[in-house]
């Protein structure tokens, strides 16, 4: 929570900017591949492939392939990647509604555990509404993915603020206390409600 100064703002996307649905994900994939849509449910994780691919070790391809070895699922690759990128619902209104304001009275980043599929597709969809922020700082370009330190230390650099100057706001608990584990300051979005009551004082004041 905000206990200090705040010279500068840095947002989660998914669950905080953008509106996810992991289920359209599973949905279109079980379509895909003629499976009951429970291999999904009840078989993906995240695992060492899935890291891998947010930290730009590993391409599309090979963690598709990771995939559906995990899963026993085949497909041609076109169709995980459509079923990959059925994740968004779209742009969050409060947020929306909120960031014109933010922006105009603190630099407003992002910082986004992704990879790059999904970062074209959600550039491609929805630049204007992250048109906003300064600068997007995505794990597989930066090469490290939250709630790991060298995250948080990285983006806090490169924005020019310390840590205790930047408030951090993440719709994951485990990514809001590794934020607050090397100093920032972190509000967990639980519901689309906390992003107003989070960033609304910095609105006011």
């Amino acid at each position: 929570m905000i206990e200090k100064p705040v010279r500068c703002v840095l947002l989660d996307l998914g669950g905080v900017v953008l509106d996810i649905n992991p289920r359209k994900v599973f949905s279109a994939w079980a379509d895909s591949a003629g499976v009951d849509e429970r291999i999904f449910y009840e078989g993906w994780t995240i695992d060492d492939a899935y890291k891998k691919h947010e930290v730009g070790a590993i391409g599309f391809a090979e963690y598709a392939q990771a995939q559906a070895d995990l899963l026993n699922v085949s497909m041609p690759l076109d169709s995980w990647l459509a079923g990959w990128n059925e994740l968004w619902e779209g742009p969050i209104e409060i947020t929306q509604e909120l960031l014109p304001a933010v922006t105009q009275n603190y630099p407003t980043y992002a910082l986004s555990n992704t990879n790059a599929a999904h970062a074209d597709s959600f550039l491609n969809l929805y630049g204007d509404a992250l048109s906003h922020f300064r600068e997007l700082y995505l794990s597989h370009e930066i090469a490290a993915r939250k709630p790991d330190s060298a995250a948080y230390l990285k983006v806090c650099d490169a924005m020019g603020f310390a840590p205790e100057e930047v408030l951090f706001l993440d719709d994951s608990l485990e990514n809001v206390r590794g934020a607050e584990a090397v100093g920032l300051q972190a509000g967990h979005v639980k519901r689309h409600e906390d992003i107003g009551t989070l960033l609304k004082p910095l609105v006011d004041s």
